[in-house]
């Protein structure tokens, strides 16, 4: 399924089920995708993580339902999944900027949200240097955390800050971001600061190490200044490159960005040369 379909199927998914207890298993079960690469595709093509798309839906109607009806707030707020008045309170107050009270009353405006319209325009036309390689198995050693997908756009970074300020930091050489997922059916996944492991060193206070299984990777060259070309790369891996292969698709939830020491470069991470990778798992289709 092209991603634009598999897209439009799952808005229209969500908004036939708006009102039930939604999940990322559920909806990529939809549209036959792994919720792995479903997730990490809607990002992409949509710059919005599945659970907030849902989330601003849900509260969008749940304005209007106040502002149009004489419905009870507390009832409101069940119909859109959420348990107690405070919770509803704080989220429609944080998006609507007013209390479903003064929403109800009429005296404060409220926010529209309409649901994602997919169209088709031709895409392409651009080259990516990328290769096929064979990598025997190897251990990496580095600073572990679990993130939840909605929330890796924020949290990341502030990993990557609070390692640099970390002693146990000048032990490794940060050479890769390492995304692991294996089960690729949850809605969180780990993430790791590492370096190559060398098993002679010793593993500094609160580092872990963790063995990279042999795969075949997809690695795509990213070439200029950080964060923005290994992110203009990731989008059109998942919105372009992985839908329209012909021999390839995912072979594991992992993602390894590799990064090249940037004290080799004039601007750092900021130099317009700065070279870095993205690696994919894949396998034959």
């Amino acid at each position: 399924m092209r991603w634009t379909d598999c897209i439009r199927d799952a808005i229209g998914y969500i908004e036939d089920n708006i009102g039930e207890a939604l999940t990322i298993e559920d909806i990529a079960r939809h549209v036959h995708i792994s919720p792995f690469y479903f997730q990490k595709g809607f990002a992409m093509l949509c710059d919005f993580t599945v659970s907030d798309y849902i989330r601003c839906r849900r509260l969008a109607l749940a304005g209007s339902e106040l502002a149009a009806t004489d419905a009870k707030i507390i009832d409101i707020a069940l119909k859109f999944g959420y348990d107690s008045p405070d919770s509803f309170t704080k989220a429609f107050t944080r998006f609507h900027g007013c209390t479903p009270t003064a929403a109800r009353k009429g005296g404060a405006s409220i926010k529209s949200f309409a649901p994602l319209s997919v169209k088709f325009s031709l895409e392409g036309g651009y080259s990516m240097d990328y290769k096929i390689v064979e990598k025997d198995a190897f251990t990496v050693i580095g600073l572990k955390r679990t993130f939840k997908y909605e929330d890796a756009a924020q949290a990341v970074p502030e990993l990557w800050a609070q390692f640099h300020q970390m002693p146990q930091a000048r032990a490794i050489c940060p050479m890769y971001g390492v995304n692991t997922d294996e089960t690729m059916t949850g809605d969180t996944f780990e993430y790791l600061i590492a370096d190559n492991y060398n098993a002679q060193a010793d593993i500094p206070e609160g580092f872990v190490t963790r063995q990279i299984p042999r795969f075949t990777w997809a690695v795509f060259v990213c070439k200029g200044a950080m964060p923005q070309t290994m992110q203009d790369v990731n989008r059109k891996i998942y919105s372009e490159w992985l839908p329209n292969s012909k021999d390839y698709e995912i072979a594991a939830g992992y993602c390894i960005e590799m990064y090249e020491d940037a004290d080799q470069y004039p601007k750092g991470t900021q130099d317009e040369n700065y070279y870095s990778e993205i690696w994919i798992p894949v396998k034959k289709k």
